[in-house]
């Protein structure tokens, strides 16, 4: 099955698909400790890197979305990703089931809007395109994405506990309404 990933512009980001070049960006990222400390907390090693890139190329081909690689226009410097895929997290019916949405940025990138802008035009094509619910899964010591969360749309569903960390799940029935 062959599916085509669409690129997307904003005001100052493109996202696109993820390209083998990308891979020691990507591998470079997920290896920061200020990246991962309200994401499981553990850098990943180059290894696990190369796993989960591959993973999101075939998340693509087997369901139609995944995540894209998040790119600066002004540098054409990768400095995160945003999109969506499905991950059984062995959290319940009311959450497994449905497309888990996700964003990282890179340190440097983080507190200009960026994450917003990027996790805001992915969620924009999820519903024209894919439609649905959508649910999203936050380390509760993380105040800058669960704003991001609420600012996207997001309802609480419930607090859980996902490998040793307390998260709160989140759940998004369509675009938000008018604030």
């Amino acid at each position: 099955m062959i599916r085509s990933i669409p690129t997307i512009n904003t005001a100052r980001l493109t996202l696109r698909a993820m390209r083998p070049e990308d891979f020691n960006r990507f591998a470079e990222i997920w290896a920061d400790p200020q990246v991962v400390r309200h994401i499981g907390g553990t850098p990943r090693s180059r290894g696990e890197a190369w796993e989960a890139f591959l993973r999101n190329a075939g998340h693509w081909q087997m369901t139609g979305f995944g995540q894209w690689a998040i790119v600066l226009q002004a540098t054409r410097r990768m400095i995160g990703q945003a999109g969506f895929f499905f991950r059984d997290r062995a959290l319940g019916e009311d959450f497994d089931p449905y497309p888990e949405a996700g964003w990282v940025l890179a340190p440097e990138a983080q507190g200009h809007g960026l994450g917003l802008e990027a996790a805001q035009a992915a969620h924009d094509w999820f519903d024209r395109i894919v439609t649905g619910p959508l649910v999203a899964l936050v380390d509760t010591q993380n105040a800058t994405s669960l704003g991001l969360a609420d600012r996207l749309g997001y309802a609480p569903l419930r607090r859980a506990e996902y490998n040793g960390t307390p998260v709160l799940l989140f759940r998004r029935n369509g675009p938000p309404t008018s604030r």
